[in-house]
């Protein structure tokens, strides 16, 4: 689909990836974006850039009450970015309990498919457009240490791949965006490697969007991590479990 007069809608659209989303929409043509976040003066910071094309929308992405609200207030859209995603940074084991591992898999997952749900009448009235559902290296290859961030992603990936096939007859391509290391707050506990731009992970989705690509490696990191799988998976595996093994 073309970005050239679309009207988007970005979750977690804030900081991080989301904003950087919402800054390459606008520069590449986009007629409007709505800039979700749970707290309603952070998505306002950032719309008063550009008060004619932005606007700011309060989205507790695992409130139903608040998605059923936005796609209820924004039937306008016809490109959806569920880029919201929770990271719990704890094992699945060492956790105190499963507290994080639920909010990661409805906050990385069941939220995104809640989205996809609300929004898909929109999307079908608008023309059939697009979602990207931004996801994580971590989709394709299982990492212990990710506690349950890894696992909610697989998970959204999968679901990625049958909202896909449920989305076709009504013309609404769905793009995953596999994503590997990127500057963001999310990350800045990970040191050593070179990381992409919230803006350049943006630029890859577009590129998704534009060409109907179904599964798209948003960086270097995201590419390294899909030959790694493909050449040696074993090796991979045991690379991940590395950091649980005695000194």
């Amino acid at each position: 689909m073309k970005i050239e007069g679309s009207v988007a809608l970005v979750t977690g659209g804030n900081r991080g990836i989301g904003q950087g989303f919402v800054e390459e929409l606008l520069e590449q043509g986009a007629a409007h974006v709505y800039i979700c976040s749970r707290t309603l003066a952070d998505g306002e910071a950032l719309a008063a850039r550009d008060p004619a094309r932005l606007t700011a929308i309060e989205l507790d992405v695992t409130r139903e009450d608040q998605v059923a609200a936005a796609a209820a207030r924004c039937t306008d859209v016809n490109l959806l970015v569920n880029n919201a995603g929770s990271y719990g940074m704890t094992t699945l084991m060492t956790a105190p309990d499963l507290g994080a591992l639920r909010t990661e898999i409805e906050t990385n997952c069941i939220a995104m498919i809640s989205m996809v749900r609300a929004f898909a009448p929109a999307l079908k009235a608008n023309g059939g457009g697009a979602v990207v559902n931004v996801l994580s290296a971590g989709a394709i290859v299982a990492v212990p240490v990710m506690g349950g961030y890894s696992p909610s992603k697989f998970a959204a990936r999968a679901a990625s791949t049958c909202l896909r096939a449920e989305l076709a007859p009504q013309g609404t391509h769905v793009a995953a965006l596999i994503v590997g290391s990127v500057d963001t707050r999310m990350s800045e506990h990970i040191t050593g490697r070179v990381k992409a731009t919230p803006r350049d992970i943006a630029r890859a989705g577009i590129i998704a969007v534009r060409h109907n690509i179904d599964e798209h490696d948003t960086d270097p990191h995201a590419i390294e991590v899909r030959a790694f799988t493909a050449r040696d998976p074993h090796g991979l595996a045991a690379s991940m479990a590395k950091p649980f093994l005695p000194a």
